[in-house]
């Protein structure tokens, strides 16, 4: 029986036939995403529900979808997709990535020449009969400095078109690679001098709670005189009442804004500020950009549903169903490292560094690579997947190499993960016993084994008296409970290691304290979902 495909939203006729030409049966009712309860109604016949952004995958419902088995959202965004529920039953949550990126490029570009030659009120001014030329004097982008920050999939694409418009361009992102910044002909700079530096300044970046108000009014303070902002990735990354200060006071001379804190706008601190442009989310808002989303969509659900093919999946590892039972603690393994490498990393990443030994080397090494990615890349990227992660890694030039050798040493099955920076290598290792539980089992090359939970305390300290008694007593002053306690060291009196896995979250104040500690060089939080 072929499978099932309900298009709730409008995608094209182009992707409705994808789906009947690779085996599926579709039901294309663009307006019922709208009716909750028409929807509700009507989901547990279908095995896919194909979206937009009109249709909310609620959990309730998913709750009714008794038979859905995917929801492919055509674009990046799955806010309105419930993932967490959908994981829960066993729904696989994919989108389409890069689809956007040329199109949301495009708008940014637009919208730097827009709001420094102040088209939309020459525009209005003009068509009222007033011919106010001297009013709009604007300012060239030739010669000028364009800071990206983000330069992924579609900061790159800004920065190639920049560079065309004979603009100097400089960027941060902690992923950028100084080869690939070559490559792509942008400086690699610290966010703080790109703000001392840039006469335009535009984001490209996830809302993470990393660059969450990363433009605030300490921010734009270190800016020029005078920089444009322009933001057509996330509402939220810049402090909308900061800006609005500045844009009255003139210290910023013009901000594009494209995604608001709060969405639709209708009301937002920002309007009636001088020279501002706004639009309502269009960076991915043309014809091209729609109709690719709408096909790659169709072609993702459509290999999943007839072959099992999963591509672009939000919440679940590229692994076939044959080898998925052996492979899944392995896979978890890999991520777990990579997570503790990611979180654990604080300065741009060159390169990472898999090895495989022992009987893991003969797996699907390419899932595992993919899912330790996926852990080093998360902290700052959280929309990122096993599939998404290698091609991530990719744009921003960071090297992935994976090695793989038979067993030498104690354990049957050993990863080991070094992240590469500018500045040092940081590895840890792993294992899977025969309980199928991933265990560390060395960092920075001091051994110990330790389960990873929800919250960890890692702590890199010298090795001498007094250091544990101080820990457990800020641990007990914060009323935080210790659920395991972890040591290692290489030799008496140097280096340490202590991983403590702790309940609940421990506050700031008592991180600051454990930093106090005359022993202590390096003191982190580090979270593990799903543990």
């Amino acid at each position: 029986m072929a499978p099932k495909v309900l298009i709730s939203d409008k995608l094209s006729p182009a992707a409705v036939q994808i789906f009947k030409d690779r085996g599926c049966d579709v039901d294309f009712l663009p307006d019922v995403g709208k009716d909750k309860e028409k929807l509700a109604e009507i989901i547990g016949q279908y095995d896919g529900l194909a979206i937009r952004s009109a249709t909310k995958a609620t959990e309730k419902i998913i709750a009714v979808a008794s038979n859905l088995k995917v929801i492919g959202r055509a674009g990046i965004g799955v806010d309105n997709v419930d993932i967490p529920a959908a994981t829960a039953k066993g729904i696989v949550v994919m989108n389409t990535p890069f689809g956007n990126a040329i199109t949301t490029a495009e708008h940014a570009i637009a919208m730097m020449f827009a709001v420094t030659r102040q088209i939309p009120a020459a525009d209005v001014s003009t068509q009222a009969g007033k011919w106010e030329k001297s009013r709009f004097m604007g300012n060239e982008v030739t010669s000028k400095t364009l800071g990206l920050v983000g330069c992924g999939n579609i900061g790159s694409i800004v920065a190639d078109r920049a560079i065309g418009l004979k603009m100097k361009v400089i960027a941060f992102d902690p992923f950028l690679s100084q080869e690939r910044a070559i490559d792509l002909g942008v400086e690699k700079v610290e966010l703080e001098n790109l703000f001392k530096r840039a006469d335009f300044i535009t984001l490209h970046t996830p809302l993470t709670d990393r660059t969450r108000n990363i433009i605030d009014a300490e921010a734009i303070e270190t800016m020029k005189d005078g920089v444009y902002l322009i933001n057509c990735a996330r509402g939220g990354l810049v402090d909308e009442i900061a800006l609005r200060t500045a844009l009255d006071s003139g210290k910023v001379a013009g901000a594009a804004v494209d995604v608001f804190t709060e969405e639709p706008a209708k009301e937002n601190a920002l309007f009636g500020a001088p020279n501002l442009v706004c639009t309502p989310h269009l960076g991915a808002s043309t014809s091209e950009a729609q109709e690719n989303v709408a096909l790659q969509v169709a072609e993702q659900m459509s290999d999943y549903l007839v072959n099992g093919a999963v591509t672009n999946a939000l919440n679940m590892p590229s692994i076939s169903a044959e080898e998925a039972p052996r492979l899944a603690p392995f896979v978890k393994l890999a991520e777990q490292l990579g997570s503790f490498a990611g979180q654990a990393t604080e300065t741009g990443i060159k390169a990472v560094r898999i090895e495989y030994e022992g009987d893991v080397a003969e797996m699907n090494v390419k899932a595992m690579t993919a899912a330790a990615l996926t852990g080093v890349l998360r902290p700052l990227l959280q929309t990122v997947n096993m599939v998404s992660a290698p091609e991530v890694a990719r744009e921003r030039g960071i090297v992935i190499e994976d090695v793989r050798r038979e067993q030498h040493g104690a354990y049957e099955n050993y990863i080991r993960l070094t992240v590469i920076t500018e500045r040092q290598e940081r590895s840890v290792a792993g294992t899977v016993f025969g309980d199928q539980k991933p265990r560390i089992i060395q960092i920075k090359g001091i051994n110990m084994e330790a389960e990873l939970g929800e919250n960890m305390l890692y702590v890199t300290n010298e090795d001498k008296p007094g250091f544990i008694g101080q820990l457990g007593s800020i641990l007990g002053d914060a009323k935080i409970n210790i659920a395991t306690f972890n040591l290692g060291r290489k030799i008496e009196g140097e280096e340490a290691i202590c991983l403590v896995e702790i309940d609940g979250e421990l506050p700031e104040t008592a991180i600051s304290e454990i930093e106090a500690i005359k022993q202590v060089k390096q003191a982190k939080l580090l979270h593990f979902a799903g543990q």
